[in-house]
């Protein structure tokens, strides 16, 4: 389930894996067609390998789970959300560099 330190969220998991987390999640919302998917997804993991203790970092396929892409109104993607305690906080839309996407969720 978790690669790389980074879980593959799904319509089934999200429930338990990010609404029910003690911990904040990050959540990248991606697609395989995406090219800003693939060209952020390294910082993605660096950010699991670093933040292991503290922080879940998980992957979610918005092909493959529409109405979870539908209900968090994402329009573009790599769309980066930030949960805490069930809710998103901060979000942030695009490739980035890692120092930039951390500064715009709060990290």
């Amino acid at each position: 389930m978790a690669e790389n330190g980074v879980v593959t969220i799904t319509t089934e998991n999200f429930q338990s894996v990010v609404l029910e987390s003690d911990k904040p999640v990050l959540v990248d919302f991606w697609a395989d067609w995406c090219r800003p998917c693939h060209m952020i997804a390294p910082v993605i993991e660096e950010i699991a390998k670093e933040r292991a203790g503290s922080l879940v970092v998980g992957k979610l396929n918005v092909d493959e789970n529409q109405e979870l892409a539908i209900r968090y109104r994402v329009q573009g993607i790599p769309f980066i959300g930030l949960f805490e305690h069930g809710r998103l906080v901060r979000q942030a839309v695009g490739a980035m560099p890692k120092a930039q996407l951390l500064a715009a969720l709060g990290l």
